[in-house]
C-alpha cells in the first residue's frame, strides 16, 4: 500500500461483471477529476491464445489441467513487480491482450496476442487494475499487499457461469460444449487461486438472481437486473454511514452488521455511493504525502 501511489483493484473471474464495474470507476474518475493508470488483468496472461491452446493440449496428454485462473497460465512475478513498482515510484510497466479483431486492428496484430510492453503514462493520479487476480496471494507472490482498495465481483457461481456460457458463446465465437468444457478443467484452480481473494477484499459486490438458474448449462438469457438483489459485504472498514444508505437506495436492507442489500436495478447507485468516499479519500491522503514530501525536501 502506499499513500503517495494508490492502487485499486477490481478482481472477479471471467464472467463476473468486472468490466461493467470498471464503467462505474470511470464516471467516478470523471466526476472527481482523477486521471488513473488502467491495467487490464488479462494482460498478464503468460500465453497469447495460440500458445495456450498448445499448452491446454500438452496438459491433458499428461493428465493435467492448465486454466487462465492458474499460476501456470500467469505471470504473477510481473503483476506483482508492476504494482510494487507502481505503489513506490508512480512508474510500472503494461501491455495489453488483444481480445478481437477491432482491438488488434490498430496494432496490426492477431487477436489473442500481446502488445509490446511499454511504460505507464506519468502524472497519474492512481493505478486501476480489473481482471482476476487483483487480491492474489501464493507461495511465491502476494500481489494484494499492494493494493489500496480491493474491490471483488462475485455474483453466485451459478450466474456467474450462465454469463461466461452466454459472453462466449455469443461475443467470442466458442462452442456451448467448449466454454463448459473449460468451466470443468478450470475449477480446480477456480477454488485455489480466484475464491480467496474475496476473503481479502474490502468491499464485496455479490449479484444475487432472484428467478431460477438451477441449470446454468441449459440457460438461454443472463438474468437482468431487475431480476437480481446484490449483496454488498464491507470487511475491516469503518465509518460506513448505513442510514445515509439506506435512505437513498429505495428498497434496501441490511442483511448483516456489515451487509447490506439492494435491488439489482440499483447497483451502479449504490456503487457510486459507496465508492466515491473512499477515493476521495486515497486521493486525499495522496495529497497530503506528497506535501509532506515537498516540506521535508525544502528543510
Amino acid at each position: 500500500m502506499s499513500s503517495r501511489n494508490p492502487i485499486i483493484a477490481v478482481t472477479g473471474s471471467s464472467g463476473a461483471g468486472t468490466s461493467t464495474t470498471t464503467e462505474s470507476f470511470e464516471h467516478i474518475f470523471r466526476s472527481l477529476g482523477i486521471r488513473s493508470a488502467q491495467v487490464e488483468g488479462d494482460s498478464f496472461h503468460r500465453y497469447s491464445r495460440q500458445e495456450m491452446d498448445v499448452e491446454k493440449r500438452k496438459a491433458r496428454e499428461e493428465g493435467r489441467n492448465i486454466s487462465y485462473f492458474g499460476d501456470q497460465a500467469n505471470d504473477f512475478d510481473a503483476l506483482e513487480r508492476l504494482f510494487k513498482d507502481y505503489s513506490e515510484t508512480g512508474r510500472g510497466k503494461m501491455r495489453r491482450y488483444l481480445h478481437t479483431f477491432d482491438e488488434a486492428v490498430p496494432y496490426n496484430q492477431m487477436p489473442g496476442t500481446f502488445t509490446p510492453w511499454e511504460d505507464l503514462g506519468e502524472g497519474t493520479d492512481l493505478l486501476f487494475y480489473e481482471g482476476l487476480h487483483g487480491g492474489v496471494v501464493t507461495e511465491n507472490n502476494d500481489v494484494a499487499q499492494y493494493v489500496d482498495l480491493l474491490i471483488g465481483m462475485v455474483p453466485i457461481v451459478n450466474l456467474e457461469w450462465i454469463q461466461k456460457i452466454i459472453r462466449d458463446t455469443s461475443q467470442r465465437g466458442h462452442s456451448r460444449e467448449s466454454v463448459t468444457a473449460s468451466i470443468v478443467r478450470s475449477m480446480e484452480d477456480y477454488i485455489s487461486f480466484i475464491t480467496p481473494q474475496f476473503s481479502r477484499t474490502h468491499i464485496n459486490f455479490q449479484r444475487v438472481p432472484t428467478v431460477d438458474t438451477s441449470n446454468p448449462f441449459s440457460a438461454k438469457a443472463i438474468p437482468s437486473s431487475d431480476e437480481s438483489f446484490v449483496v454488498i459485504r464491507f470487511r475491516e472498514v469503518t465509518d460506513i454511514d448505513f442510514p445515509y444508505y439506506l435512505s437513498m437506495i429505495d428498497g434496501s436492507f441490511m442483511s448483516r452488521v456489515n451487509t447490506l442489500v439492494v435491488p439489482g436495478g440499483k447497483m451502479g447507485l449504490a456503487m457510486e455511493l459507496i465508492l466515491t468516499p473512499f477515493i476521495r479519500d486515497l486521493i486525499r491522503k495522496k495529497e497530503e504525502a506528497n506535501k509532506q514530501l515537498d516540506w521535508m525536501s525544502d528543510l
